[in-house]
């Protein structure tokens, strides 16, 4: 686990310098580099909190289905419609970082 932090500190360190090395000025890091990688990082988060909600609802409906197997295609239905919310929330955060980027 340490090895892990360790691993995403230093990566983190490195986006955050990699601006100000490639630099044509030789100044600070412009902001529209910044703004990349913070994109680049919140859609990252995004992707994460989708991914752990879709699992939460998969898991939730398979666990419903096999408790009550007869109301199956109710609780198939509402997984699919969670799944499409969860979903939306991921794109519209990839299509606000794409328009703020």
């Amino acid at each position: 686990m340490k090895k892990a932090v360790a691993l995403f500190a230093v990566v983190v360190i490195v986006l955050l310098l990699a601006p100000a090395a490639f630099a044509q000025d030789g100044g600070a890091a412009s902001g529209k580099g910044l703004a990349a990688i913070a994109a680049g990082i919140g859609m990252g988060i995004a992707a994460f909190g989708a991914a752990l909600g879709q699992g939460r609802v998969a898991s939730a409906a398979c666990e419903g289905i096999a408790r009550n197997p007869g109301a199956s295609g109710a609780i198939r239905a509402a997984m699919i419609l969670g799944l499409v919310f969860v979903e939306t929330l991921a794109l519209f955060t990839l299509a606000i970082i794409m328009l703020k980027v």
